[in-house]
């Protein structure tokens, strides 16, 4: 099966991308793969502390997950995946593409705001797009819901 992988965040165009990524599974037979990263910066405390935050990290990813996973359930008929990965965030996805021969497409989502550009990740993500083994869907954090579902 065709995953296609979606990057929760918490950045306010990851919401499109869930969107677009949940809708394309549904309508092509495919599955959904969300991968949420922990940035390694997080955790440079005492050891004790350092895993009480990774901990309580994982628990607010799970609960945000639940959500997008709740409405990709019962709207689109797709029970998608949770994968958490600790590290830089575009090593990670680069090293999820490689772990997971099913993804077949990274879907992600663009900020609308012209002074702060696509956003970092799709920065990223775009200067290694000639090298990476699947293509990589960009979705506009200004589409409407109804725009979005035409699309798909």
């Amino acid at each position: 099966m065709r995953k296609f992988l979606v990057v929760l965040d918490d950045s306010t165009e990851c919401l499109n991308a869930m969107r677009f990524a949940a809708l394309r599974a549904n309508h092509t037979g495919g599955g959904v793969a969300v991968l949420s990263v922990i940035p390694p910066d997080e955790f440079n405390h005492w050891i004790g502390v350092g895993d009480i935050m990774r901990e309580e990290a994982r628990e607010r990813i799970e609960v945000h997950f639940e959500v997008f996973a709740k409405w990709m359930r019962d709207k689109q008929g797709v029970d998608p995946e949770l994968v958490i990965r600790e590290g830089e965030p575009s090593d990670e996805i680069i090293a999820q593409i490689a772990d997971d021969p099913d993804i077949g497409v990274l879907v992600l989502g663009a900020s609308s705001d012209k002074k702060k550009g696509p956003g970092p990740l799709v920065t990223q993500m775009s200067r290694s797009a000639g090298t990476l083994p699947i293509p990589i869907t960009i979705v506009p954090g200004n589409l409407s819901k109804e725009r979005l579902e035409a699309i798909t």
